[in-house]
């Protein structure tokens, strides 16, 4: 039985005599938007179900709605499976430290944003730090369409990282090379693969845990040590002069990925909220779960079983085994 938007199963693994001591196991994940927490999500659901011999319900939601979910203990949605910090910063400071009814794990992957070209283009031309995309020769071999400056895309519309990029772009001093483009990112997908074909320059803004990274053979460009100092980032839902009152000339800040979950569940299902807190992926774990369902458009359900079938070891000591 596939996992759907709302999945109940009994672990294969768990003997028929056993199964009465699960049958209060139950969890409701929250599924946000983003692929790689949809994988996540799914590995914890099968993990659950065909391990734990418990039933799941996958719950579709954004950050705020399952928080609020979370820190009322109802049972509603129970877990979030990839909380980007600093990103999502102040819910955890309002739903963990302040009101202490969700629990952050204490295993995180890191999350790492910066800008990427080809490994085949780099190479060639010497490209390994982001001021090499102010090289007049490389900006020329970047310009796909003849206006003189070099494509770099810096994120889709609507993308606060988008908004951080373009204003990296000016003070990194790239303005008079490089031309800051916003598209959806399925746009970049496709410039990336016709610029492979096609032996030409294209950089782009990348990150990691991503499907990229198994899609095409690429490489992070170094960018100046993170600075706070240098990092004053004020974003256009905050101050319509956004542009102006920003200064971004450093690297992102590593950022710590982790799932978290409602401190209710503890009491309601032990087994499985015992597992959350032993639960740890890296990521290059979810970059090959993010290409197998965004780039091949498997179901996510499949790829998680798949997953969880050839980790059982470290699947095992997750559950304590």
């Amino acid at each position: 039985m596939k996992p759907e938007v709302k999945t109940i199963a009994l672990a294969t693994a768990v003997s028929v005599l056993s199964l009465p001591a699960f049958a209060s196991e139950k969890v409701a994940i929250g599924v946000p938007s983003w692929t790689g927490a949809q994988a996540i999500a799914h590995v914890l659901g099968e993990v659950v179900t065909s391990r734990i011999g418990g039933e799941v319900e996958y719950v579709p939601g954004n950050n705020a709605t399952i928080f609020q979910a979370m820190d009322q203990g109802k049972g509603d949605i129970d877990v979030h499976p990839d909380v980007w910090l600093p990103n999502q910063e102040s819910f955890t400071k309002e739903y963990v430290d302040g009101k202490g009814t969700v629990t952050l794990s204490s295993n995180p992957y890191q999350g790492n944003q910066g800008f990427c070209v080809t490994k085949d283009f780099g190479e060639a031309n010497n490209i390994t730090d982001i001021a090499d995309l102010g090289r007049p020769d490389i900006a020329a071999l970047m310009d796909s369409d003849g206006n003189g400056l070099g494509e770099l895309w810096i994120g889709a519309p609507g993308w606060a990282s988008a908004n951080v990029n373009e204003v990296k772009t000016r003070d990194y001093g790239l303005l008079d090379f490089v031309e800051p483009i916003r598209a959806e990112e399925a746009v970049k997908t496709a410039r990336i693969k016709d610029s492979i074909a096609k032996g030409e320059g294209y950089a782009f803004y990348c990150y990691e845990p991503h499907a990229v990274w198994f899609m095409f053979d690429v490489m992070m460009l170094t960018e100046p040590t993170y600075d706070p100092e240098k990092y004053v980032m004020v974003q256009p839902s905050d101050d319509a002069d956004w542009y102006t009152k920003s200064m971004v000339a450093t690297k992102d800040a590593l950022k710590d990925v982790q799932i978290a979950w409602s401190n209710s569940l503890v009491d309601r299902s032990p087994a499985i909220s015992e597992f959350f807190q032993n639960f740890k992926l890296d990521a290059s774990d979810v970059s090959q779960l993010a290409y197998e369902i965004s780039a091949n458009g498997r179901d996510p359900a499949e790829v998680a079983a798949e997953w969880v079938n050839a980790n059982s070891d470290r699947v095992d000591a997750m559950l304590g085994l």
